[in-house]
C-alpha cells in the first residue's frame, strides 16, 4: 500500500530570508508571550549600546508611542548606506534583511557585543507588521520602510541633515504575538540593568499612551537612566531593602587577555546567596565559566584569610565555599570577544579562558582589600562562621525532612490527597488555602490527575528565616514531601534535586482577598528563594478564581473582575439589571465542589497564570523589598503600584 503522503524532493522547505523567523519565533527571541514581545526592543537597543561601547554614542532614548509602536533614537554613527558589493544593495537594507548580516562579526567594527548570531535587528523587522528606520549620517538623512521585512522602496535619501544617529521606530506583528501591549515596568527595569552595566551612558524611556480617565493635559511617564558608578550603584540599588553588614561596596575591576572584568560585591544579614552575572550585558542567570571563576577565587582568598586571622581555629569549625557566599549580593559583568554560550538561551558562559581572569583579578584584589580593611575583614568571616554553624543546623533539619519524604518510602503528608497517575508530566498538585477550601477542591477536583495539599494558616516567611529553621516549618517540610523535591545534588549541595519531582504542574489556589494574596506572596518567595528551578521550568502556576456570580433566574455567569460583572449584568438583566443577582466570593470556601471545578480547576475552562521570571535581578529586589523589614519602601512601592494594580488572582 502507498503512503498518500508522497515525500519527494519537492518536500522539503527551504525558508528564504526572514521567512524562517517568520515561520518559527520562538527559535530567534525565546517567545512569542510578553518576553518576545519585549525582547524586540531590547535587540534593537543593543545594536545602540554596541554603538555607544566603541566609543560612538552616548544618548539612547526609547519611546513607547501612543499606538504601542516604539521608537529607539541614537547618536551613534548612523548604519551605514552605502552599496554593498556582495548582495548588490544598500549596506542598510543588508542589516535590517538579513540574518547573520551586521558590524559585530568584524573585530575591528566591534570590541564586544550582545548579540553575536547577527540575527537581532533583522528579527525584529521580521516580526513587524511596519518598520521605519531613519539613519542621519555624514550630513545627509535616508530613510526606508518596511512590513513584515519586505522593503517597501530602495533606501532614499530624504534631506540634508546635521544630526547623526539611527532611529528606529516598529510595530510588533499582532498575528505572531499574543499580546502586542508593551509593559512600561518591564522595559524600565531591563534599561535600568543596562544604565548599570554600561556607566556613562545616558537611556530614557518614555511613555505617550494616554492612561484611561487622564484628560488631555496629562504628563508623559518618564525617567532617564544614568549610571555613573555602575556596578558598585547596581549592588546598592539591588540591595536597598537588605541591612548592611558593611557599607563598603567591594569594587574590582581589570582586563586580562583583552576581557574586561567588573565585579561589585556586599555583604548583609541577609541568609540567602544572590549573584547576578552578565556577559556582554546579557544576563546568563545559569552562570558559567565566569562565575566559577568568581566562586573560586572568593573561596580561596577568604578561606586563606580567615585560617591566617586565627578564628577558625578558635571556633573548632570546617567552613565550606557556600558559607563564603551567604548574606553576599554580588553582580559579575565581563565583556568577551568571541562568547560561547552553552544553548540557544545564552545563559551559560563556556569559554574557559574568562573563568581564568575573573578568578585572578577577584583573588588579587579582594586580598588587598582585606588587608586594607581589616575591621571589615573581620565582620564577613565572622558572618561566614555564622554561616557555617547555620549549615549544620540546616543539615541535620533537612536530613529531618529528607528521611520522611518520598525518597526515604515513607508515607506522604496525611493532608495530601494524591493522584492516581503517576507520570509527573501529566500530575497537577494545588496547594490550596485552608483545611476547608482544601476540602471542597478534593471534593471537585479530577482524582486520576490531580493532587490537593491543604495548607494551614501562612507559612513561614523565608526571606527573615535562617535556613534551619525553614525546614523546621511544618507546612515547608510539607510541601517538600508532597513534591518529591529535595535539598543538595552532586555538583552543589544547596541546589534543588528534582529527579523525583511528582508533579509537572504546581498551582497555588489562595483566595482572591487581601490574606489570601499575603498567602500567595509567602508561597511564592518560598519558590523563588528555594525552588527557584521549578518556577524557571514553568512548572509554577496561580489559579484564578472568579470574584463574582451573576444569576438571573436559571441563568448565570461568572465574573473575574467588575467589568465583566457589569457587562454580564447588563446582558442578563438588561440596561435596568432588574432581577439580576450577583454574589461576590470572598474565598473558595463560599464555592461547592462542582462551582470550584467549573471555574477554577477544570483545564477546559480554567485560568491559571504561569509564574515567570523576566528580571532575575529585579525580582531579587522587589521580594527583598516586599518581604523584608523595611516598612517605607514597602509603603512607597504599593503607593507606586496599587491604582496599576489588577486583582485578578
Amino acid at each position: 500500500m502507498s503512503d498518500p503522503k508522497h515525500y519527494g524532493a519537492d518536500s522539503i522547505q527551504v525558508l528564504e530570508g526572514l521567512e524562517a523567523v517568520r515561520k518559527r519565533p520562538a527559535m530567534y527571541i525565546g517567545d512569542i508571550g510578553l518576553k518576545g514581545l519585549h525582547h524586540l526592543v531590547y535587540e534593537v537597543v543593543d545594536n545602540s549600546i554596541d554603538e555607544a561601547l566603541a566609543g560612538h554614542a552616548s544618548r539612547i532614548d526609547v519611546t513607547i508611542e501612543v499606538d504601542n509602536s516604539i521608537t529607539v533614537k541614537d547618536d551613534g554613527r548612523g548604519i551605514p548606506v552605502a552599496m554593498h558589493t556582495k548582495e548588490q544593495k544598500s549596506a542598510l537594507e543588508v542589516v535590517m534583511t538579513v540574518l547573520h548580516a551586521g558590524g559585530k562579526f568584524d573585530k575591528d567594527s566591534y570590541k564586544v557585543s550582545g548579540g553575536l548570531h547577527g540575527v537581532g535587528v533583522s528579527c525584529v523587522n521580521a516580526l513587524s507588521s511596519d518598520l521605519c528606520v531613519d539613519v542621519h549620517r555624514d550630513g545627509k538623512h535616508y530613510r526606508q520602510e518596511y512590513k513584515i521585512g519586505i522593503p517597501q522602496y530602495p533606501v532614499k535619501e530624504v534631506a540634508n541633515s546635521d544630526y547623526r544617529g539611527t532611529i528606529v521606530r516598529f510595530t510588533p506583528d499582532a498575528s505572531i504575538f499574543y499580546e502586542v501591549i508593551y509593559h512600561y515596568d518591564i522595559l524600565a527595569a531591563r534599561l535600568r540593568e543596562l544604565s548599570f552595566l554600561n556607566r556613562g551612558i545616558t537611556i530614557t524611556l518614555t511613555d505617550l499612551r494616554n492612561p484611561e480617565g487622564a484628560d488631555d493635559s496629562f504628563t508623559p511617564r518618564s525617567e532617564t537612566f544614568l549610571s555613573e558608578g555602575g556596578l558598585r550603584e547596581f549592588v546598592t540599588y539591588v540591595d536597598q531593602n537588605r541591612e548592611a553588614l558593611i557599607e563598603d561596596v567591594m569594587y574590582m575591576e581589570g582586563e586580562i587577555d583583552g576581557i574586561p572584568v567588573e565585579v561589585a560585591m556586599k555583604y548583609n544579614t541577609s541568609y540567602s546567596e544572590n549573584i547576578h552575572s552578565y556577559v556582554n550585558n546579557i544576563n546568563t542567570h545559569e552562570g558559567g565559566t565566569h562565575l566559577a571563576g568568581f566562586r573560586r577565587a572568593l573561596t580561596r582568598t577568604l578561606k586563606k584569610y580567615a585560617d591566617e586571622s586565627g578564628i577558625l581555629t578558635k571556633e573548632k569549625i570546617e567552613v565550606a565555599g557556600d558559607d563564603f557566599r551567604e548574606g553576599l549580593t554580588a553582580v559579575i559583568s565581563v565583556k568577551v570577544m568571541e562568547p560561547q554560550f552553552e544553548g540557544q538561551t545564552k545563559t551559560k558562559l563556556g569559554n574557559s579562558e574568562v573563568g581564568g581572569a575573573v578568578d585572578r583579578i577577584v583573588g588579587e584584589m579582594l586580598a588587598n582589600y582585606l588587608e586594607e580593611h581589616p575591621a571589615e575583614a573581620r565582620i564577613v568571616v565572622q558572618k561566614v562562621v555564622l554561616a557555617a554553624k547555620a549549615r549544620i543546623a540546616a543539615r541535620k533539619a533537612r536530613e529531618m525532612v529528607q528521611r520522611k519524604t518520598v525518597l526515604g518510602n515513607h508515607s506522604l503528608p496525611g493532608k495530601l490527597a494524591d493522584c492516581q497517575e503517576t507520570d509527573p508530566a501529566k500530575c497537577e498538585i494545588f496547594f490550596v488555602e485552608g483545611d476547608s477550601a482544601g476540602g471542597t477542591a478534593k471534593q471537585g477536583r479530577d482524582r486520576h490527575f490531580q493532587a490537593i495539599m491543604p495548607l494551614r494558616g501562612k507559612i513561614l516567611n523565608v526571606e527573615k528565616a535562617m535556613m534551619h529553621r525553614i525546614f523546621e516549618n511544618e507546612e515547608i517540610r510539607n510541601m517538600f514531601t508532597a513534591l518529591g523535591v529535595s535539598i543538595g545534588t552532586e555538583e552543589d549541595v544547596k541546589a534543588l534535586n528534582i529527579a523525583k519531582l511528582r508533579y509537572h504542574k504546581i498551582v497555588i489556589m489562595c483566595d482572591a482577598d487581601v490574606d489570601g494574596s499575603h498567602i500567595a506572596t509567602l508561597i511564592m518567595t518560598f519558590f523563588f528563594r528555594y525552588m527557584k528551578e521549578l518556577i524557571e521550568r514553568g512548572y509554577v502556576y496561580i489559579a484564578s478564581p472568579p470574584l463574582y456570580l451573576v444569576k438571573k433566574g436559571n441563568k448565570q455567569q461568572y465574573a473575574w473582575n467588575e467589568l465583566q460583572r457589569d457587562q454580564w449584568s447588563k446582558e442578563l438583566g438588561g440596561e435596568s439589571e432588574s432581577g439580576v443577582n450577583v454574589q461576590r466570593y470572598k474565598g473558595l470556601g463560599e464555592m461547592n465542589a462542582e462551582q470550584l471545578w467549573d471555574t477554577t480547576m477544570n483545564p477546559a475552562f480554567r485560568t491559571l497564570k504561569q509564574v515567570t521570571i523576566d528580571n532575575a535581578t529585579e525580582a531579587d529586589r522587589i521580594f527583598s523589598m516586599l518581604m523584608g523589614d523595611d516598612v517605607p519602601p514597602r509603603r512607597e512601592f504599593i503607593e507606586a503600584n496599587a491604582k496599576y494594580a489588577r486583582i485578578d488572582a
